[in-house]
């Protein structure tokens, strides 16, 4: 369970190393991103849904992080023109949940799933091809590394904002850590958790990095 969560937190950190402005929200709205509105239902959804297939908590704010990195990361791939085939995403989504088929059948069981789960692959996708990457380099940690600075990079000119109820984005970052709200656990496993956060954010998936 922890391997699989740590894959999804290693696409989530991505948009808590990123900047942009912020902005204000619409009613209704749990955030915007550039052009795109994530409402309050699509967070809501998202959170039940992910719960259901991982069977642990995924909380709100864990799903409006990935969803807020998701959406920031499709538009800058379309700024950049860079495409991402249905052969890709998927490789993306299995690495995603650690290589683990059945937690993948799993997330192909709903819409609500499926499709967080390939936006997740297609934004990892699009995050190593920023580097120069291909598909191939998923677990590579040098061009993750170079991936995400070069998401940090292009999305200095997009605006992002989110609603008060999810807490305050500030300097790209929402102050709810996305490791204290993947599950309600004690604050040992807390801790660890982090450790493996700060471990994915340099090597996604493959975790064995420097914190």
């Amino acid at each position: 369970m922890s391997t699989r969560l740590r894959a999804l937190g290693a696409v989530a950190a991505i948009v808590l190393l990123t900047g942009g402005c912020a902005a204000g929200t619409h009613p209704g709205a749990a955030a915007v991103v550039g052009k795109t509105e994530i409402s309050v239902s699509d967070v809501d959804n998202t959170s039940r849904a992910v719960s259901s297939a991982l069977g642990q908590n995924f909380s709100t704010v864990a799903a409006l992080n990935i969803l807020v990195s998701n959406a920031l990361v499709s538009e800058i791939g379309q700024q950049k023109s860079i495409t991402v085939t249905p052969a890709e995403t998927a490789a993306a989504a299995l690495s995603s949940v650690g290589e683990d088929d059945s937690m993948y059948q799993k997330f192909q069981g709903s819409a609500d799933t499926r499709d967080f789960l390939n936006a997740v692959g297609t934004a990892s996708v699009i995050t190593v091809k920023l580097a120069g990457g291909t598909i191939k380099d998923l677990q590579n940690q040098a061009k993750l590394q170079q991936g995400v600075l070069a998401v940090r990079e292009a999305s200095k000119g997009i605006d992002v904002a989110v609603a008060p109820r999810f807490g305050k984005w500030s300097d790209g970052t929402l102050d709810n850590t996305i490791s204290g709200s993947l599950s309600k656990e004690s604050d040992q496993t807390a801790a660890k958790r982090k450790a493996a956060e700060n471990a994915a954010q340099q090597a996604q998936g493959q975790g064995q990095g420097q914190g």
